[in-house]
C-alpha cells in the first residue's frame, strides 16, 4: 500500500495521484505539483489515503507544497490572462484564415507554457500560427486538436433530459458507449434520439447498462414459447423489464386467444439476452459510423 492524495486540475477533469510527502491535506485544499506539462495548481479532491501500489502510475510524483494565498492569487491572475490570450489567438486564426475552431486556452501555473485547444475537420498546418503566438506571449506555445466530445465537455450545455451535460458535471472520464447498450435497454435505434449534443452516442446509455443486462437475463424474448407453473403454454407478447412482468398470449383449441400477465419468476423458459430492436439499413449505417467515431475518439485529451 502507498499513501496518496487525489488532485484534479479541472472542474470535472481526471484525478491524479501524488505523494503528499507528509504534508497534511484535506479535501478542498489547493496544492502545487509538478506534472508532465510543468508546475500546476490543483485542487485536492481525495484526502490522504492508502491505495494498492498497482493502482498508481509510477513513478509517483511528490507534492511540491500546499498552495499559499499568493499561489491562489497567481492562479486567479492566470485565469484572467487566459481570457485575453483566447481573444488574441482568435484574431491570429482569423488573420491566417485557418479552418479551426478555438475551444479553450490554458496557462500552466508557472507561465512556462500556454496551451490552446481547438477542433477541426482534418489536419491543420498551424506552424505559422505558433510563431505568431510565440512572438506575442514570449513563452512556449502548444496547440492541441481535440475531439467533439472534449469540446462539449469544455463548453458545457444542457442535454435532451433538460439537465446539465454529464460530461461537464461529473464524468471525469469518457466511458465506451455502443449500439448494444441501446438495444439492451430497448431504446429507439434512431441515431437522432440516442445521440448527445456532441453528435456521438449519449454517455448516459452506460449508466443503467449493467442493471438492464441483469434484468433482461431473467426474462424471455418476445415471441418465445413459455410454460407457466400451472402447465399452460403460450407465446410471449411483451415484457416489462423493470417490473419483471411478462404478457403471455394463450390460444385454445378453438383458436381463441387470451392474454394474461405473469411474473417472470412464475414462468419456465430458457433465458437469454434480448436484442429484439432493429433499425433500418440507413440508421444502422449511421449508428455504425457513430460507434467507429466513439472508438477513435475514446478518452479525453484535455487533461493529458
Amino acid at each position: 500500500m502507498v499513501t496518496v492524495i487525489g488532485v484534479r486540475f479541472r472542474r470535472v477533469g481526471k484525478i491524479y495521484y501524488f505523494d503528499p510527502v507528509g504534508i497534511e491535506f484535506e479535501k478542498g485544499d489547493f496544492a502545487i505539483v509538478e506534472t508532465a506539462r510543468g508546475v500546476e495548481f490543483g485542487t485536492v479532491v481525495l484526502a490522504p489515503r492508502e491505495v494498492p501500489e498497482e493502482t498508481v502510475v509510477q513513478p509517483l510524483k511528490p507534492v511540491i507544497r500546499k498552495a499559499t494565498e499568493q499561489d491562489c492569487i497567481a492562479n486567479a491572475q492566470n485565469r484572467e490572462k487566459e481570457k485575453e490570450a483566447f481573444k488574441i489567438c482568435l484574431e491570429k486564426i482569423a488573420n491566417r484564415g485557418l479552418e479551426m475552431k478555438l475551444i479553450e486556452c490554458e496557462y500552466t501555473f508557472d507561465n512556462n507554457k500556454v496551451l490552446f485547444y481547438f477542433t477541426a475537420d482534418g489536419r491543420i498546418d498551424f506552424r505559422e500560427l505558433v510563431k505568431d503566438l510565440a512572438a506575442v506571449f514570449r513563452t512556449r506555445i502548444e496547440l492541441r486538436q481535440i475531439g467533439v466530445r472534449d469540446e462539449t465537455k469544455a463548453l458545457g450545455g444542457l442535454g435532451i433530459c433538460g439537465r446539465p451535460l454529464c460530461c461537464s458535471t461529473y464524468l471525469s472520464d469518457f466511458c465506451p458507449v455502443s449500439i448494444k447498450m441501446a438495444k439492451e435497454q430497448n431504446l429507439s435505434l434512431n441515431p437522432t434520439k440516442i445521440s448527445g449534443t456532441c453528435g456521438r452516442l449519449m454517455c448516459c446509455l452506460n449508466n443503467e447498462e449493467e442493471a438492464y443486462e441483469y434484468l433482461n437475463s431473467k426474462l424471455p424474448n418476445v415471441g418465445d414459447h413459455v410454460t407457466t407453473k400451472d402447465g399452460l403454454e403460450g407465446e410471449v407478447h411483451s415484457v416489462s423489464v423493470l417490473k419483471q412482468m411478462v404478457k403471455i398470449i394463450f390460444t385454445d383449441v378453438n383458436g381463441d386467444r387470451e392474454a394474461k400477465d405473469y411474473k417472470a419468476e412464475d414462468l419456465i423458459f430458457k433465458a437469454r439476452k434480448r436484442y429484439e430492436k432493429t433499425a433500418t439499413p440507413d440508421e444502422m449505417k449511421e449508428l455504425r459510423a457513430l460507434e467507429a467515431l466513439e472508438k477513435k475518439e475514446a478518452g479525453s485529451h484535455l487533461d493529458d
